[in-house]
Protein backbone atom coordinates (compact mmCIF):
# COMPACT_ATOMS: atom_id res chain seq x y z
CA UNK A 1 0.00 0.00 0.00
CA UNK A 2 1.33 3.67 -0.63
CA UNK A 3 3.69 4.72 2.75
CA UNK A 4 1.50 6.59 5.13
CA UNK A 5 3.21 9.18 7.71
CA UNK A 6 1.69 8.24 10.59
CA UNK A 7 2.38 10.07 14.28
CA UNK A 8 3.27 7.80 17.28
CA UNK A 9 2.77 8.88 20.75
CA UNK A 10 4.48 6.83 23.75
CA UNK A 11 7.03 5.71 21.06
CA UNK A 12 10.17 5.29 23.55
CA UNK A 13 7.52 2.82 25.92
CA UNK A 14 7.08 -0.63 24.92
CA UNK A 15 3.72 -0.52 23.09
CA UNK A 16 4.41 2.47 20.91
CA UNK A 17 7.93 1.61 20.00
CA UNK A 18 6.89 -1.61 19.36
CA UNK A 19 4.25 -0.11 16.98
CA UNK A 20 7.19 2.63 15.62
CA UNK A 21 9.36 -0.54 14.45
CA UNK A 22 6.34 -2.52 12.76
CA UNK A 23 4.91 0.73 10.91
CA UNK A 24 8.66 1.08 9.95
CA UNK A 25 9.18 -2.25 8.63
CA UNK A 26 5.98 -1.71 6.83
CA UNK A 27 7.90 1.13 4.62
CA UNK A 28 6.06 3.69 6.51
CA UNK A 29 7.38 6.84 7.47
CA UNK A 30 7.26 7.20 11.26
CA UNK A 31 6.74 10.48 13.64
CA UNK A 32 7.49 9.71 17.28
CA UNK A 33 6.86 11.66 20.22
CA UNK A 34 8.73 11.76 23.43
CA UNK A 35 9.53 13.56 26.18
CA UNK A 36 13.42 12.14 26.59
CA UNK A 37 14.25 12.45 22.64
CA UNK A 38 17.76 11.90 23.88
CA UNK A 39 17.20 8.34 25.85
CA UNK A 40 18.76 5.42 24.32
CA UNK A 41 15.22 4.59 23.32
CA UNK A 42 15.32 7.53 20.86
CA UNK A 43 18.46 6.79 19.62
CA UNK A 44 17.58 3.35 18.52
CA UNK A 45 14.03 4.58 16.76
CA UNK A 46 16.78 7.49 14.83
CA UNK A 47 18.57 4.69 13.72
CA UNK A 48 15.84 3.01 12.15
CA UNK A 49 15.13 6.14 10.40
CA UNK A 50 12.57 6.66 12.16
CA UNK A 51 12.01 10.94 13.06
CA UNK A 52 12.00 11.77 16.53
CA UNK A 53 10.36 14.76 18.08
CA UNK A 54 10.17 16.19 21.63
CA UNK A 55 6.80 16.62 23.21
CA UNK A 56 4.46 15.89 26.38
CA UNK A 57 0.94 15.79 26.80
CA UNK A 58 0.30 18.31 28.75
CA UNK A 59 1.68 21.00 26.32
CA UNK A 60 -0.72 20.77 23.39
CA UNK A 61 1.49 22.98 21.41
CA UNK A 62 4.12 20.54 21.33
CA UNK A 63 1.68 17.39 20.02
CA UNK A 64 0.62 19.63 17.50
CA UNK A 65 3.45 20.58 15.95
CA UNK A 66 4.54 16.90 15.86
CA UNK A 67 1.12 15.55 14.42
CA UNK A 68 0.90 17.84 11.70
CA UNK A 69 0.40 16.93 8.34
CA UNK A 70 0.15 13.12 9.16
CA UNK A 71 -2.48 10.55 7.42
CA UNK A 72 -2.92 8.87 11.46
CA UNK A 73 -2.73 8.94 14.80
CA UNK A 74 -1.51 6.57 17.59
CA UNK A 75 -2.47 7.61 20.78
CA UNK A 76 -1.69 6.01 24.42
CA UNK A 77 -1.62 7.00 27.67
CA UNK A 78 -0.49 5.49 31.21
CA UNK A 79 -1.70 5.46 34.74
CA UNK A 80 1.46 4.30 36.06
CA UNK A 81 3.23 7.23 35.77
CA UNK A 82 0.67 9.77 37.97
CA UNK A 83 -2.88 8.02 38.76
CA UNK A 84 -5.87 7.26 36.40
CA UNK A 85 -6.83 10.55 36.97
CA UNK A 86 -3.59 12.17 34.96
CA UNK A 87 -4.24 9.40 32.60
CA UNK A 88 -7.74 10.91 31.75
CA UNK A 89 -6.64 14.63 31.56
CA UNK A 90 -3.45 14.22 29.90
CA UNK A 91 -5.98 11.20 26.95
CA UNK A 92 -8.12 14.20 26.71
CA UNK A 93 -5.42 16.99 25.95
CA UNK A 94 -4.01 14.71 23.48
CA UNK A 95 -6.41 13.73 21.19
CA UNK A 96 -7.51 17.16 21.30
CA UNK A 97 -4.53 18.10 19.98
CA UNK A 98 -5.04 15.31 17.48
CA UNK A 99 -8.06 17.15 16.08
CA UNK A 100 -6.49 20.52 16.20
CA UNK A 101 -3.34 19.10 14.07
CA UNK A 102 -6.29 17.99 11.87
CA UNK A 103 -4.90 14.51 11.85
CA UNK A 104 -7.79 12.44 10.17
CA UNK A 105 -7.76 8.95 11.79
CA UNK A 106 -6.79 8.59 15.68
CA UNK A 107 -6.00 4.90 16.82
CA UNK A 108 -6.22 5.30 20.86
CA UNK A 109 -5.12 2.11 22.70
CA UNK A 110 -7.22 1.24 25.18
CA UNK A 111 -7.99 -2.04 27.31
CA UNK A 112 -10.03 -5.30 26.82
CA UNK A 113 -13.76 -4.55 28.42
CA UNK A 114 -12.92 -1.03 29.91
CA UNK A 115 -16.19 -0.02 27.91
CA UNK A 116 -18.04 -2.24 30.31
CA UNK A 117 -18.10 -0.17 33.54
CA UNK A 118 -15.85 -2.89 35.35
CA UNK A 119 -14.78 -0.50 38.14
CA UNK A 120 -10.92 -0.86 37.71
CA UNK A 121 -9.42 2.16 38.12
CA UNK A 122 -7.26 2.23 34.86
CA UNK A 123 -10.33 0.55 32.88
CA UNK A 124 -12.34 3.51 33.59
CA UNK A 125 -9.68 5.62 32.91
CA UNK A 126 -9.17 4.66 29.43
CA UNK A 127 -13.20 4.55 29.12
CA UNK A 128 -13.37 8.44 30.25
CA UNK A 129 -10.80 8.65 27.29
CA UNK A 130 -12.86 6.51 24.52
CA UNK A 131 -15.90 8.70 25.36
CA UNK A 132 -14.18 11.80 25.11
CA UNK A 133 -12.81 10.99 21.73
CA UNK A 134 -15.68 10.01 20.65
CA UNK A 135 -17.63 13.25 21.72
CA UNK A 136 -14.54 15.34 19.53
CA UNK A 137 -16.06 13.57 16.19
CA UNK A 138 -12.83 12.89 15.03
CA UNK A 139 -12.56 9.48 12.84
CA UNK A 140 -10.87 7.08 14.97
CA UNK A 141 -10.94 3.25 16.28
CA UNK A 142 -9.96 1.68 19.22
CA UNK A 143 -7.64 -1.77 20.24
CA UNK A 144 -8.40 -2.99 23.33
CA UNK A 145 -5.56 -5.62 24.42
CA UNK A 146 -5.98 -7.69 27.03
CA UNK A 147 -3.40 -8.70 29.82
CA UNK A 148 0.45 -8.36 28.30
CA UNK A 149 2.25 -11.13 28.62
CA UNK A 150 5.47 -8.97 28.80
CA UNK A 151 4.50 -8.60 32.36
CA UNK A 152 5.90 -11.57 33.04
CA UNK A 153 9.57 -10.14 32.50
CA UNK A 154 8.54 -6.73 34.99
CA UNK A 155 10.73 -6.41 38.06
CA UNK A 156 7.83 -6.85 40.25
CA UNK A 157 7.01 -10.71 38.76
CA UNK A 158 10.32 -11.30 38.14
CA UNK A 159 10.81 -11.15 41.82
CA UNK A 160 8.60 -13.79 42.55
CA UNK A 161 9.79 -15.55 39.64
CA UNK A 162 13.38 -15.90 40.92
CA UNK A 163 11.79 -17.43 44.53
CA UNK A 164 9.87 -19.92 42.87
CA UNK A 165 6.18 -18.33 42.33
CA UNK A 166 4.18 -16.81 40.10
CA UNK A 167 1.93 -14.50 42.46
CA UNK A 168 -1.16 -12.55 41.19
CA UNK A 169 -4.57 -11.65 42.94
CA UNK A 170 -6.33 -13.90 41.19
CA UNK A 171 -7.88 -17.42 42.02
CA UNK A 172 -5.61 -19.86 40.87
CA UNK A 173 -8.04 -21.53 38.21
CA UNK A 174 -9.71 -17.97 36.96
CA UNK A 175 -9.05 -17.54 33.28
CA UNK A 176 -6.75 -14.58 32.37
CA UNK A 177 -7.13 -13.22 28.25
CA UNK A 178 -2.86 -12.61 27.34
CA UNK A 179 -1.13 -11.24 24.22
CA UNK A 180 2.32 -10.42 23.00
CA UNK A 181 2.85 -6.84 22.68
CA UNK A 182 4.55 -7.58 19.56
CA UNK A 183 1.13 -9.10 18.37
CA UNK A 184 -1.10 -6.00 19.62
CA UNK A 185 1.71 -3.58 17.80
CA UNK A 186 0.61 -5.84 14.61
CA UNK A 187 -2.87 -5.68 14.76
CA UNK A 188 -2.52 -1.71 15.45
CA UNK A 189 -0.75 -1.08 12.51
CA UNK A 190 -3.61 -2.84 10.12
CA UNK A 191 -5.84 -0.68 11.97
CA UNK A 192 -3.81 2.09 10.92
CA UNK A 193 -3.70 1.01 7.01
CA UNK A 194 -7.25 -0.27 6.94
CA UNK A 195 -9.10 2.60 8.05
CA UNK A 196 -12.37 1.95 6.11
CA UNK A 197 -12.33 -1.25 7.64
CA UNK A 198 -11.53 -0.63 11.07
CA UNK A 199 -12.94 3.56 11.49
CA UNK A 200 -15.79 3.47 14.24
CA UNK A 201 -15.26 -0.01 15.68
CA UNK A 202 -13.70 -0.93 19.08
CA UNK A 203 -12.07 -3.99 19.56
CA UNK A 204 -11.34 -6.22 22.34
CA UNK A 205 -7.86 -8.07 21.00
CA UNK A 206 -6.65 -11.25 23.04
CA UNK A 207 -4.43 -14.54 21.51
CA UNK A 208 -4.60 -16.85 24.90
CA UNK A 209 -6.18 -17.22 28.11
CA UNK A 210 -4.74 -19.35 30.99
CA UNK A 211 -5.34 -19.97 34.88
CA UNK A 212 -2.52 -18.74 36.89
CA UNK A 213 -1.62 -22.44 37.64
CA UNK A 214 -1.70 -22.84 33.72
CA UNK A 215 0.62 -20.24 33.25
CA UNK A 216 3.22 -21.04 36.25
CA UNK A 217 3.55 -24.53 34.72
CA UNK A 218 3.93 -23.02 31.09
CA UNK A 219 7.17 -19.97 32.84
CA UNK A 220 8.08 -23.40 34.71
CA UNK A 221 9.19 -25.52 31.35
CA UNK A 222 10.36 -22.42 28.89
CA UNK A 223 13.11 -21.53 31.93
CA UNK A 224 13.72 -24.86 33.13
CA UNK A 225 12.73 -23.89 36.54
CA UNK A 226 10.08 -24.46 39.49
CA UNK A 227 7.33 -22.10 39.63
CA UNK A 228 4.08 -22.40 41.50
CA UNK A 229 1.68 -20.25 41.47
CA UNK A 230 0.75 -18.42 44.73
CA UNK A 231 -2.72 -16.43 45.09
CA UNK A 232 -1.76 -13.24 46.77
CA UNK A 233 -3.53 -10.32 48.96
CA UNK A 234 -5.54 -7.61 46.14
CA UNK A 235 -3.83 -4.49 47.91
CA UNK A 236 -0.56 -6.66 46.68
CA UNK A 237 1.33 -7.23 43.65
CA UNK A 238 -1.00 -6.11 40.42
CA UNK A 239 -3.18 -5.27 42.75
CA UNK A 240 -4.72 -2.36 40.53
CA UNK A 241 -6.53 -3.89 38.11
CA UNK A 242 -7.80 -7.10 40.43
CA UNK A 243 -8.59 -4.47 43.84
CA UNK A 244 -12.26 -5.09 43.21
CA UNK A 245 -14.67 -8.02 42.47
CA UNK A 246 -14.80 -7.85 38.79
CA UNK A 247 -12.25 -10.15 38.20
CA UNK A 248 -13.30 -12.39 41.24
CA UNK A 249 -16.49 -13.26 38.90
CA UNK A 250 -15.63 -11.86 35.63
CA UNK A 251 -12.99 -12.78 33.00
CA UNK A 252 -11.76 -10.94 29.53
CA UNK A 253 -14.12 -11.27 26.89
CA UNK A 254 -12.73 -11.34 23.86
CA UNK A 255 -12.99 -14.12 20.78
CA UNK A 256 -9.81 -15.43 19.69
CA UNK A 257 -10.53 -17.68 17.37
CA UNK A 258 -12.32 -14.99 15.28
CA UNK A 259 -9.59 -12.54 15.91
CA UNK A 260 -7.28 -15.84 14.37
CA UNK A 261 -9.47 -16.69 11.51
CA UNK A 262 -10.20 -12.56 10.32
CA UNK A 263 -6.64 -11.46 10.74
CA UNK A 264 -4.36 -14.28 9.85
CA UNK A 265 -1.31 -11.08 9.50
CA UNK A 266 -1.22 -11.27 13.31
CA UNK A 267 0.91 -13.84 15.12
CA UNK A 268 -1.43 -14.42 17.66
CA UNK A 269 1.11 -16.22 19.94
CA UNK A 270 0.56 -18.66 23.02
CA UNK A 271 1.92 -17.63 26.19
CA UNK A 272 3.99 -21.26 25.55
CA UNK A 273 5.20 -19.65 22.56
CA UNK A 274 5.83 -16.80 23.18
CA UNK A 275 7.64 -17.59 26.66
CA UNK A 276 9.59 -19.80 24.09
CA UNK A 277 11.48 -17.46 22.86
CA UNK A 278 12.56 -15.37 25.91
CA UNK A 279 15.56 -15.12 27.78
CA UNK A 280 14.63 -16.28 30.72
CA UNK A 281 18.68 -16.11 32.42
CA UNK A 282 17.20 -13.29 34.45
CA UNK A 283 15.89 -15.46 37.00
CA UNK A 284 19.13 -16.74 37.51
CA UNK A 285 20.92 -13.18 37.93
CA UNK A 286 20.31 -12.21 41.08
CA UNK A 287 21.44 -8.80 40.35
CA UNK A 288 19.98 -8.23 36.92
CA UNK A 289 16.75 -5.84 36.05
CA UNK A 290 14.70 -7.02 33.26
CA UNK A 291 13.46 -2.88 33.24
CA UNK A 292 10.10 -1.52 33.02
CA UNK A 293 7.51 -3.45 30.95
CA UNK A 294 3.87 -2.54 30.54
CA UNK A 295 1.56 -3.11 32.10
CA UNK A 296 -1.87 -3.71 30.27
CA UNK A 297 -4.73 -5.28 31.55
Amino acid sequence: MKPMTVFVSGATGQQGGALARVLCERGHRVRALTREPDSPAAQELRRLGIEVARGDFEDPESVIRAARNADAAFAVGTPYEEGPDAEVRQGRELVEALEEAAVPYIVYSSVANADLETGIPHFESKARVERHLAFLGVPYSIVAPVFFMENFRSPAFVSALRDGKLAMALSPHRPLGMIAVEDVATFTALAIERRSEFEGKRIDIGADELSGTEAAGILADASGRRIAYEEIQRDGLNADWAKNEWFSRERYKFDAPRLRREYPEVPWRTLREWAAAQDWSVLTAAAASPGAEPKQG
